[in-house]
């Protein structure tokens, strides 16, 4: 059990999730003047904490076990379909959240009955979101691997 401490990979893909949400928190305390400790769990957001994390963890697979490896390989096809997932799946998802919102109101404002609360729409990331989670993985990743 005490190998965990000493995984490299691992370590840098657990701190780079966790410098992405400690900014994203940061920023979101900055614009709302609040903090909440639920700001760790939100989805979408720069950066983006998904890119961060496989980011990382590819790098210092890469830098540690070889860039021409299998296990680098397997890594940079998983991160991907990571990224893959949260700029173009998720996105979908909170166009039709959109949508949802939209019937919501109308049922709303149209039935006597209890309100229905609005889905969340922001699922997603952008292009810079994205980038700046594969950048803020990359150096934590680097630092990680070089210097623990």
């Amino acid at each position: 059990m005490i190998e965990i401490l000493y995984n490299k990979p691992l370590i840098a893909a657990v701190a780079a999730w966790f410098l992405a949400q400690t900014m994203k928190a940061i920023i979101l305390t900055i614009k709302q003047k609040k903090f909440r400790f639920d700001l760790y769990s939100l989805p979408g957001g720069f950066p983006s904490s998904h890119s961060a994390s496989v980011t990382a963890l590819t790098v210092a697979i890469g830098m540690i076990y070889g860039f021409d490896s299998a296990l680098f390989a397997i890594s940079i096809v998983l991160a991907f379909f990571f990224i893959y997932d949260a700029r173009v799946i998720r996105g979908a998802a909170g166009k039709q959240a959109q949508s949802l919102n939209v019937l919501i109101e109308a049922f709303n404002e149209s039935s006597e009955e209890e309100e229905m609360e609005k889905v969340k729409e922001r699922l997603g990331h952008s292009i810079l979101e994205i980038l700046g989670g594969i950048i803020i993985g990359a150096a934590v990743s680097i630092i990680i691997v070089i210097l623990y």
